[in-house]
């Protein structure tokens, strides 16, 4: 789930549940050109992922990339179908 904070600086946390036991877990979508191995998620004591990043008002998709598998967030509020016939998930910061 993608929690906007309010601050100034738009800090988003990205927090993926998928699977505690994932040897890695990367954050994907149009923020970072989709791009598989730019922003890894740091694995905290309870198993998660987690991942901030300062992103500029606007409605971004983005997936979770988990161990190699992707997977939209199913904790997201919104969902859109993407080319490949999956879902995307967004996060909107204001």
């Amino acid at each position: 789930m993608a929690i906007m904070q309010a601050n100034a600086k738009k800090q988003v946390t990205f927090v993926c549940t998928v699977n505690p036991k994932a040897q890695a877990v990367y954050l994907v979508g149009d923020f970072n050109d989709w791009q598989p191995a730019t922003e890894r998620m740091d694995k905290k004591k309870n198993g998660a992922f987690q991942i901030k990043m300062k992103l500029p008002p606007g409605k971004f998709q983005y997936k979770f990339i988990v161990d190699g598998i992707w997977f939209n967030d199913p904790q997201a509020q919104e969902q859109v179908m993407n080319p490949y016939g999956t879902m995307n998930s967004i996060v909107r910061v204001e």
